[in-house]
């Protein structure tokens, strides 16, 4: 082989070994470490790549070419933020590979991750399993349960092809005039820290050793959220994203427990609340997130701001969105839900790192926590959704759950005008039963808010599932006489019933349109208690996301069951009430009596309550 011929051999050698190298990119190889693939593709990253990666925008900017123009690391639906009306899981699955498609066509590769709130099964998605809101599982002390209902959500919800939940909520609320009480276990913190399995539920369980560190167990679980940190369940006179007036020890005991147990648990990521501790807006706290959440606690993976969280650190909101942008990322906050002005955004932060006002360790901090969730739940290998899923959607075993979790959530309160005449359970074979009340056909009041729309929807029509009225028709002999009459007049109540189901109850809402300082039943639900009660034997069944004032009622009532904000499947409150199952649920609420007394919970000087924390009458299943 002549030189010339050697040089040749020697520089195509030399070409072929610098192409191999090219090739290999360590944060590609699933064989090494999540820590030596974050270092890798951290080092690789420009500023612009990084920031991206920081930035969540709404589904509906998320246009063809915006995530990978703006290197975009996150995608989300609000609430009612949809592909089209009633979409399948098919039209979602291909909405999201799409744009998952689009973030990887970057020069890297950096898969997005898709959130979306699921905070009582699949809620935003049509013909999903919508299990009892939260107030409902606490009464039902069953972790175990909860930890189910958590694996059949993250199945639903993959099933859409999204692999992040903004779930679970894990406030502890202190009065009940705040319109997201019921998205909380309890007023009791260890309740709420038993509830706390529901992470494992969706995520799978921490394998031994590795408690403490974000983990997702593959493709059929999801990465969760626990929220809102931190007191949000506090606020003064329950004011949504109000001030909570409370000193460290306090808030350390009352609000922050579950955070312990939801970070033991592997959670993947934390959502930063809206309210104020002490005057102190929480989404400017760098003690609370830094020091003691990320330095002292030791969380591992994401904070997350909440819905144009940073631009509420101001009076009025983005009044001066450069200090919010310094003052959120400033206090520990590692992803900005933005959601719609994400220009805006991005052009503040990187003026800010490249000034020296943000320093580029803290941006490191941010995406380091990203993309370590990211490559911990396998994204990079599977970053695509799975269309095999599209049948868990709603499914028999994920509906007979829901309505296992509904008989168990609900409360009797009282059962019969003495305790030697008990009215439940119902007999199934009578002459004529009176059904009544607003909500005793109303599918979409049984649901409440966060159920297809953000405020949910009242109504039969908007998505499956059994009303209580349904339940009671399939439930009783069928030689019974079933009537039903959501306001019955005089001449209706003339008739000869055996006994009346009266369902009464609020409608839906969510967040701050659900703020109430009287927490009376709206009418006509008095007057309808009130009318029936008074000619016909009667059991009321509150559907509320908290307390309401009965006492003026409950001399009246023979029977009264509150059975919360049920979800899709109505049966599970006939069930009990017909005796298939006994009642078993006990209070996870203190039940006032009156509006002035509030706040009150268990364990305070002055506590006089209409029915007391953990409270709940029980029945024996007919055999």
């Amino acid at each position: 082989m002549g030189s010339l011929q050697k040089t040749t051999f020697v520089l195509l050698m030399f070409c072929l070994a610098v192409l191999g190298s090219a090739d290999y990119l360590k944060y590609k190889d699933p064989k090494q470490s999540v820590g030596v693939r974050v270092k890798d593709l951290l080092a690789r990253m420009t500023l612009a790549e990084k920031i991206g990666q920081m930035t969540q925008i709404e589904r509906e900017n998320a246009t063809s070419g915006v995530l990978s123009k703006y290197f975009i690391g996150s995608v989300l639906s609000g609430g009612g933020s949809v592909p089209s009306p009633q979409a399948s899981a098919e039209a979602w699955v291909s909405m999201v590979n799409a744009m998952q498609k689009d973030a990887l066509s970057t020069r890297l590769g950096i898969p997005m991750i898709y959130g979306i709130d699921a905070v009582h099964g699949h809620g935003n998605v049509y013909k999903s399993t919508i299990f009892p809101h939260n107030v409902g599982l606490g009464a039902t002390r069953d972790p175990e349960l909860v930890k189910r209902i958590g694996e059949a959500t993250a199945l639903e919800v993959r099933a859409t092809g999204i692999p992040y939940v903004f779930a679970p909520c894990i406030a502890v609320c202190r009065d009940p005039r705040w319109g997201r009480c019921y998205e909380s276990y309890s007023e009791d913190p260890e309740v709420v820290q038993l509830m706390t399995t529901i992470i494992s539920g969706l995520q799978g369980d921490v394998p031994s050793g590795e408690e403490g560190r974000p983990y997702v167990g593959g493709s059929k679980k999801v990465a969760a959220c626990a929220k809102h940190y931190v007191g949000d369940g506090g606020t003064f006179k329950g004011i949504n994203e109000g001030n909570t007036i409370i000193d460290k020890n306090g808030l350390m005991k009352i609000h922050m427990p579950a955070y312990f147990n939801s970070i033991i648990r592997g959670v993947s990521t934390i959502m930063v609340s809206y309210n104020s501790w002490n005057g102190e807006k929480m989404h400017g706290n760098h003690f609370l997130i830094t020091d003691f959440l990320k330095n002292k606690l030791k969380f591992r993976g994401f904070v997350i701001s909440d819905w144009q969280g940073i631009d509420r650190i101001t009076t009025p909101e983005h009044l001066n969105y450069t200090y919010s942008i310094q003052a959120g990322i400033g206090a520990g906050i590692d992803m900005i839900m933005v959601p719609f002005a994400y220009t805006e955004f991005i052009d503040g932060l990187t003026t800010q790192v490249k000034n020296n006002i943000i320093p580029m360790s803290r941006i490191d901090d941010a995406v380091y926590r990203i993309l370590r969730v990211k490559f911990t739940m396998g994204l990079f290998e599977s970053p695509y959704a799975d269309p095999s899923l599209a049948g868990e959607l709603g499914k028999k075993e994920h509906r007979e759950l829901a309505r296992e979790a509904v008989r168990k959530s609900l409360v009797l309160l009282k059962n019969g005008k003495s305790a030697y005449t008990p009215l439940l359970p119902l007999p199934k074979k009578a002459g004529k039963i009176l059904v009544a009340g607003s909500h005793a056909d109303n599918l979409g009041n049984q649901c409440g808010g966060w159920t297809i729309t953000w405020q949910g929807l009242t109504g039969n029509n908007n998505t499956a599932g059994t009303t209580i009225l349904s339940a009671i028709k399939s439930t009783v002999d069928p030689s019974t006489q079933v009537v039903f009459s959501e306001n019955p007049d005089s001449t209706t109540l003339s008739d000869k019933f055996d006994y009346a189901i009266v369902v009464v109850g609020e409608p839906p809402y969510a967040e701050t349109f659900g703020d109430s300082l009287n927490l009376t039943i709206p009418a006509p639900g008095p007057s309808v208690i009130q009318s029936v009660c008074k000619s016909i034997k009667c059991v009321v069944v509150l559907i509320s996301g908290r307390p309401l004032v009965v006492e003026p009622y409950i001399g009246a009532i023979d029977a009264f069951v509150a059975a919360w904000l049920p979800g899709t499947e109505g049966q599970g409150v006939a069930d009990a009430l017909f005796g298939d199952y006994g009642f078993s649920g006990k209070l996870a609420r203190t039940w006032f009596k009156s509006v002035d007394q509030l706040p009150m919970n268990v364990g305070d000087k002055h506590y006089d309550p209409l029915f007391p924390f953990g409270f709940g009458l029980t029945t024996e299943a007919k055999k």
